[in-house]
């Protein structure tokens, strides 16, 4: 089990420690049976130094104050590597450990560990993989260093508080990062504000267990756990949830922490007599060998086992004499993944006589059935059992790559790269601190600094301000908007008055041949009308360039809203004329007699009369007003504090050009030697493709992009009714005069 302090000589200053854990689930046991907080703990020792020699506590105590003195030196063992900030981390290095007998009178001796587990050492060798590589990367916490002290928790509560008491008596603050626990009441912020994991919670896999179980119809069941949080919440959650789903637990087991021999027998019994015969476990595999052991020294089958994600892809009960009882076992497992490198560096490890090297001195030995001998150690020789003297010596020198084992085997590691991302979230939290980046995205431009080498407290920059490069210092933030003297915005001015002079031409043009046939059809007075209006499109773009002022944002939005209203009031106009002229049950003549010009004027005046009172409202309500935007950056805007307003105007805008479209397309096929129609419908097709593109565009653009988008949809629409309604009747007034006569304008001109 892992867990983890850091400290920090000269980055942080000489008194400051930080710390980080990593730990495994069964840690979580003590964390929520320990029945003060570490800060509690702490607070609670006495100001007086504690000699490092055995002690023995004499006299009598103040009854009002909590003393806790540490008797002697005895650390535990630790995988450790200096650096400018050391990581902790615990690990199941060991799975069997027997429960000490505390008689308080004496200093409490460690508790002897056995059961190698080679899977635990490539995870607690993962962390140092993770260490390593973060040390040689640039982009990550370039100048410092990290360390590690990892150590053996033996998967036993009482070595576990041993070893994490020996590392927080050295720090003000404990964090924990867990790769392995998945304990749903971790999930509890109030008890456990500073913990978090990188594995998830166990709701998700008791619930993918009750679907497992009822998918197969079996809702006779007994349950078998252990003593710990892990357990006890996972099998309560399952049961819970099962019952709902119409299922029925027969019996529920608890594995002792350390079970007599007779208690292992009852429970086997129940086991083996049970009519239930699917178990649901949540256990770790250590604790489940001599349960295990039983029934298959007893022949047991017959029973289908459901594995939590702690113990379902343990190797350890693959071994040939469980073959027989778990043949078929089934659970959820988390998904696998490969680390580039991990398995070069897992077989690069060799065994050292350096302190410090005791665990990987400890795999090797295990891993290679042997006994190594350092030189200095020769004088021990006569020291050692019978035991040792029948192993064969390890040389130091053994090929890794050719043995095969559960710590080689990385082709799709789990908990591993649990770990990795454990290790690579404290990094990155630390390169946080360093770099004083506390600020939030909403805040990001404001920065920090810091102005005193080694300190831990950053100043926040005053509003509108942003760190430099170097945050030593803080300078003004730059202003952004869509200026006049930026090329994109010079480009968009020299659109928007091409457009401009193209309409004023065409409107000079249109005047000087009023006469005419093709400019007096659909009623003279509605084309200019029109080509006001497209001059109005095209200036309303310029109030959106430049610095935006209270009187820019509240006219903006308002100007390009009825005048694109306008615009398509009067296509819709001339649309329907051209249906009348064309289509109506009454003959032509007497048809637009009933839609005569002040019939066409009410009706430019009635469609565009309710964009005039939205626009109005909306700027009486809640108008736009500038407004210096810094959550990406110093962003000059106008804010609309009501955007359903604007997306309102915009929406009537599409009503109008979709009803404009669909009369248009209707008189498409008329006689097309002067069909306004379908230029009609032309525009319209572009119109409405603009805008459609125009949403998602200006969603997503930052800044004044945004404003830049809304300008070209402006200018790309106005151009296209421009240029489909009116270039084809300056073609035919300037080019071919010959097709402008009323013969020409019915249809029988002959060409």
């Amino acid at each position: 089990m892992g867990s983890g302090w850091a400290k920090q000589q000269t980055l942080f200053g000489p008194h400051r420690l930080l710390q980080f854990c990593v730990l495994v689930s069964f840690l979580f046991n003590v964390l929520s049976s320990v029945g003060y907080s570490v800060e509690e703990r702490n607070s609670s020792i006495g100001e007086e130094e504690v000699d490092k020699k055995e002690e023995v506590i004499e006299g009598g105590v103040d009854s009002n104050i909590l003393q806790c003195v540490k008797l002697g030196d005895d650390e535990p063992l630790a995988l450790q590597m200096e650096g400018d900030v050391v990581i902790g981390g615990f690990f199941p290095l060991h799975y069997v450990a027997s429960e000490p007998q505390h008689i308080y009178q004496s200093k409490p001796q460690m508790t002897p560990c056995s059961g190698f587990d080679p899977r635990a050492f490539r995870w607690m060798m993962t962390m140092v993989f993770a260490i390593e590589e973060i040390n040689n990367k640039s982009d990550l916490l370039p100048g410092v260093k990290l360390g590690y002290q990892i150590m053996d928790s033996c998967d036993n509560i009482y070595n576990s508080l041993h070893a994490l008491f020996s590392l927080i008596n050295k720090t003000e603050e404990l964090r924990t990062v867990s790769y392995f626990a998945t304990c749903t009441c971790l999930s509890d912020k109030l008890t456990f504000p500073s913990f978090l994991r990188t594995v998830p919670s166990d709701l998700f896999q008791v619930k993918g267990l009750v679907q497992l179980v009822t998918f197969f119809g079996w809702l006779w069941v007994g349950t078998l756990g252990i003593t710990d949080d892990y357990s006890h919440y996972g099998i309560q959650a399952f049961s819970n949830q099962f019952r709902s789903q119409g299922g029925c637990v027969a019996f529920h087991l608890t594995i002792p922490a350390s079970p007599t021999a007779t208690e292992i027998q009852e429970m086997a019994n129940i086991l083996q007599s049970s009519t239930a015969r699917v178990v649901v476990v949540f256990s770790n595999e250590g604790q489940l060998l001599d349960l295990f052991s039983e029934l298959a020294q007893r022949n047991v089958t017959g029973i289908q086992w459901i594995a939590s994600e702690s113990w379902v892809a343990a190797n350890i009960l693959t071994l040939p004499q469980f073959h027989h009882l778990l043949e078929g076992t089934v659970g959820f497992s988390f998904p696998g993944v490969r680390i580039p490198g991990l398995k070069e560096f897992l077989l690069n490890v060799r065994p050292s006589p350096k302190p410090g090297m005791e665990f990987i001195n400890m795999f090797w030995e295990e891993q290679f059935g042997c006994k190594l001998r350092f030189e200095g150690e020769i004088s021990k020789e006569n020291e050692t059992n019978t035991l040792d003297e029948v192993m064969p010596v390890c040389t130091g020198s053994e090929d890794l790559s050719l043995t095969a084992s559960s710590y080689t085997d990385v082709s799709q590691v789990r908990i591993s790269y649990n770990v990795y991302k454990a290790v690579f979230a404290i990094a990155h939290a630390l390169h946080t601190l360093v770099s004083c980046d506390s600020a939030g995205p909403n805040e990001g431009t404001y920065g920090e600094i810091s102005n005193q080498t080694g300190s831990t407290e950053c100043i926040k920059c005053p509003e509108f301000y942003w760190s430099d490069k170097d945050k030593v210092e803080c300078v003004a933030g730059v202003e952004e908007y869509l200026s006049f003297n930026e090329t994109m915005g010079i480009i968009l001015v020299a659109l928007t008055l091409l457009g401009v002079i193209l309409t004023i031409i065409t409107t000079v043009i249109f005047h000087q041949f009023r006469t005419t046939p093709i400019v007096k059809a659909n009623n003279s007075e509605i084309s200019f009308l029109l080509l006001l209006s497209l001059k109005l499109c095209f200036l309303c773009s310029l109030v959106f360039i430049g610095q935006p002022s209270v009187w820019a944002c509240m006219i903006r939005q308002a100007a390009f809203g009825i005048s694109f209203v306008i615009c398509l009031s009067c296509l819709l106009v001339k649309t329907v004329v051209v249906l009348l002229a064309f289509r109506a049950n009454v003959p032509g003549p007497k048809g637009l007699k009933l839609f005569g010009p002040s019939q066409q004027r009410t009706m430019i005046f009635c469609t565009t009369a309710p964009q005039i009172c939205l626009c109005t409202g909306w700027l009486l309500g809640a108008a736009p007003f500038p407004f210096r935007n810094s959550a990406y950056q110093i962003v000059v805007e106008c804010k609309e504090p009501w955007p359903p307003g604007f997306y309102l105007v915009l929406g009537y805008i599409g009503l109008l050009a979709f009803v404009c479209l669909l009369l248009a397309f209707l008189g498409r096929k008329l006689p097309d030697t002067f069909n306004e129609a379908k230029f009609i419908t032309f525009s319209m097709l572009i119109f409405i493709a603009v805008w459609i593109s125009f949403i998602p565009a200006y969603v997503s653009s930052p800044g004044k992009f945004s404003v830049a988008v809304e300008i070209f949809a402006i200018l790309a629409s106005s151009f296209g009714l421009l240029l489909c309604i009116f270039v084809p009747k300056c073609y035919i007034i300037l080019l071919r005069p010959e097709r402008n006569i009323k013969k020409g304008m019915t249809g029988k001109f002959s060409r």
